[in-house]
């Protein structure tokens, strides 16, 4: 199972997306990540119209966190950049879509336009160089999320898989951060982080808490399947 992975850019492609741009804003209670895949279903008018004129154009728009009672997210926010890669839009005007994490950004200023859905100015960014994580950390984050991998797989009553990682630290990261279930407070944390060692060494802490919480969500599960007793449910005996 491959879970994805950021794409490379040459060096004047990185040049141009460090370059303030325009950016459609789907505010949500999700986080993205670069390289993974997120599907989402889409209903509301105003964001219809958004997936409309995205698809149209360069088929992309960010994701932001939820900020305030309107859901537009204020200056300084952080999110990803989204880019359609499946559109399936059913009988009543709704989309199901699969999206592609593209680069970070940080929004600079929400921009007066007259769409139904946000737009801003936005500035990309990427991990601050020199901040790879010791081969060591690397290794035992790969080991702590096939853990935590193979547990969730158990608990969902799935096949065992080993899902396809990245050897790159940074590419890792966003791999593992992007797959976790925990709170979106702390993925919104991983997604800002600029330092791949600091994210990495995050990943480290936070993945046994959440194995730790796996295993006894697992063993809920079982007795569940087996009456709550720990073992098959007894014979009941009826009088003739």
């Amino acid at each position: 199972m491959r879970i994805g992975a950021p794409a490379h850019f040459s060096p004047l492609t990185a040049y141009l997306l460090e370059m303030p741009s325009r950016l459609p804003i789907f505010p949500l209670k999700v986080v993205l990540f670069p390289g993974t895949p997120l599907p989402l279903h889409i209903f509301e008018p105003r964001y219809k119209r958004m997936l409309a004129d995205c698809l149209a154009a360069d088929r992309r728009f960010g994701i932001t966190p939820l900020s305030d009672e309107h859901g537009a997210p204020e200056p300084g926010t952080v999110g990803c950049v989204a880019e359609v890669r499946v559109n399936q839009e059913l009988p009543d005007g709704r989309s199901n879509i699969v999206v592609l994490g593209g680069s970070r950004f940080v929004l600079s200023r929400l921009l007066e336009e007259s769409l139904p859905y946000p737009v801003a100015l936005v500035q990309t960014f990427d991990d601050d160089p020199a901040t790879d994580p010791a081969a060591e950390d690397t290794s035992t984050l790969r080991r702590l999320f096939l853990e935590y991998f193979a547990g969730l797989r158990q608990l969902n009553d799935t096949e065992p898989e080993e899902p396809t990682l990245a050897e790159e630290a940074r590419v890792l990261s966003f791999q593992v951060a992007g797959s976790l279930e925990c709170d979106p407070g702390v993925k919104q944390r991983l997604l800002a982080e600029r330092s791949t060692k600091r994210r990495v060494q995050a990943l480290i802490q936070l993945l046994p808490v959440l194995t730790s919480a796996l295993e006894r969500a697992i063993k809920v599960h079982q007795r569940a399947h087996t009456n709550g007793k720990g073992g098959s449910a007894p014979e009941i005996i009826t009088e003739p």
